[in-house]
């Protein structure tokens, strides 16, 4: 029977919803004047209505629109604070390994001569490597290291002992029997171990918040289904094609038809959670027991260090050099002396940054711990900050029929609790297979985080939105993984996994839940591709 609020009275006007449609940017053009017999009405309660087949239509397509553009606005928000947090990490850890190569590149000259003039090359590639590493090159830091110290003592042995023609073949022999004892000293083990788990944090804590950001990004732009859009359409302009303008949708209402149309959504809740929890954990490392600042502030010192150590052993290490692989030919060419070319000691200091840092990953961590329950809480901000439901309390607010209360409980969160959703028919058994693979990323990405908390490297590759990769296990964010784990960083080669390309930076490192292997995550890609194909 028709619903009307003066029952037995003349038809209502219209002008309300003229005036709506009209801003909404639609044609006026048979729109009616007064209230009509609404038998035509496919989605609207089929009272007296104001609204015709077309203006039903128009107004469903403008709510899906709409709806659609506040998720994406909800979405920007995180994105931009998530890339912010980015950022200013960013600037921060780019800074930081700047100033060391700018004291190196002052002092060094004045400290070693021509030791140091003669090889700046090899100091330039150090810093060039450490940048690809943070960047996210496919890259094994610990080999680039180790390379380093290599070369160095190689040019280095050749300068101290210019009187000597030594040949490649000869400094290979040299290499082998020089490290044995130790030529720079304990600086290079100690460096490898500090500089790899500063680097490992920094850049699987860059690349988490990128990922963050990404995710959101993929996740807003996930189209609305048909039934979702049917049930937007009944909550915000349904009121109005029945002449309640001014009457409020009910906030129950209003949550059960959100969260039916967000339930795929709501499933990230968990992976999302454990990202956030496992950024702050390595936000703590990198202020605490991986010192970034000092480590990453301190490589030009580290440096110095070991190269006096080498100058202070010159003899000892020489004599054990020639013992080994035999004396080396005389050189023809006039020998100069080392000594000479080394001039005064110059202090060199390194400034620190740590309250810098401190803040950093104070802002960083109130951020996170907001962000945490964002896809749970997204339908009551929809429905209080856009849709404008009512009170809670409200018996006199828009419940998909008319003017009243609503009785129906409200839903839980997830795909899995919309069975039976009284507001929007949800499919449970055909999650959407967009917000499954950012699940999949989420995951990805909370086990680099794991593994960086314990130091432990786990490189990957940049891929252009190359979405498909999967992760497994069950997450683990906290310290407790951890020390289910290895104990010490990996010195082995680091597993490879893709991620979604991101503005030239990257980073890895993980939970320490079990690591999908390349096999995994083709056979789970295959396996979504055709499950999306089965169940359209």
């Amino acid at each position: 029977a028709p619903a009307r609020g003066d029952s037995g009275s003349k038809a209502r006007s219209c002008a309300e919803v003229r005036q709506l449609y009209g801003a909404k940017g639609f044609s006026l053009s048979g729109v009616p004047q007064a209230e009509i017999s609404g038998e035509h009405l496919r989605i609207c309660p089929q009272g007296y209505t104001c609204c015709t087949s077309e203006m039903e239509e128009n107004f469903a397509n403008k709510s899906r629109s709409e709806f659609e553009a506040m998720m994406k606005e909800a979405g920007r928000s995180v994105q931009a604070t998530l890339t912010a947090q980015h950022r200013s990490f960013d600037s921060y850890f780019q800074d930081l390994l700047n100033k060391s190569e700018k004291a190196l590149y002052d002092a060094f000259p004045s400290m070693y001569g021509e030791l140091y003039t003669q090889n700046v090359k090899v100091f330039k590639d150090l810093y060039s490597e450490l940048r690809r590493y943070y960047r996210s090159s496919n890259i094994n830091l610990e080999e680039a290291l180790n390379e380093f110290w290599t070369r160095l003592l190689e040019r280095l042995f050749k300068l101290m002992n210019p009187q000597y023609h030594i040949t490649d073949e000869y400094l290979d022999c040299m290499v082998k029997h020089a490290e044995q004892h130790k030529p720079f000293g304990e600086v290079p083990r100690d460096l490898k171990v500090k500089a790899t788990r500063a680097f490992i944090a920094a850049r699987s804590y860059a690349q988490g918040f990128l990922v963050g950001s990404d995710v959101v990004k993929k996740v807003s732009q996930v189209s609305l289904s048909h039934e979702c859009t049917r049930a937007i359409m009944k909550l915000m302009y349904c009121p109005h094609c029945r002449g309640m303008s001014s009457v409020r949708p009910c906030n129950n209402y209003c949550l059960n038809v959100v969260k039916g149309c967000l339930a795929n959504q709501a499933d990230l809740n968990t992976e999302w959670k454990y990202l956030m929890d496992s950024l702050i954990v390595v936000a703590d490392r990198i202020d605490g027991p991986y010192n970034v600042d000092t480590v990453i502030g301190t490589i030009h010192m580290r440096i110095a260090e070991a190269i006096s150590n080498l100058q202070e052993n010159k003899d000892s290490i020489t004599a054990k050099v020639f013992q080994g692989c035999g004396n080396p030919k005389i050189s023809t060419k006039g020998s100069s002396s080392e000594d000479k070319k080394r001039r005064g000691k110059v202090t060199l200091e390194a400034k620190s940054s740590a309250q810098a840092l401190e803040m950093l990953v104070l802002d960083a961590k109130g951020n996170l711990t907001a962000l945490k329950t964002y896809w749970i809480t997204l339908p009551s901000s929809l429905c209080s900050k856009k849709v404008m439901a009512s009170s809670a309390s409200d018996d006199k607010c828009w419940n998909g029929m008319t003017k009243g209360s609503y009785l129906p409980e409200v839903m839980g969160d997830g795909l899995a609790n919309q069975i039976n959703n009284p507001e929007v028919e949800v499919d449970i058994t055909k999650p959407d297979m967009t917000i499954r693979q950012q699940i999949m990323q989420l995951k990805i990405m909370t086990n680099r985080l794991g593994n960086a908390n314990i130091g432990n490297d786990v490189d990957f590759q940049d891929t252009s939105d190359d979405m498909s990769g999967s992760g497994s296990g069950d997450s683990c964010p906290d310290d407790v993984c951890g020390k289910r784990l290895s104990k010490s960083p990996s010195t082995r080669q680091p597993e490879t996994h893709a991620i979604p390309k991101q503005s030239g930076h990257g980073v890895s490192g993980a939970s320490s839940r079990s690591l999908p292997s390349a096999s995994l995550l083709l056979l789970l890609s295959v396996a979504a591709i055709a499950l999306q194909h089965l169940w359209r």
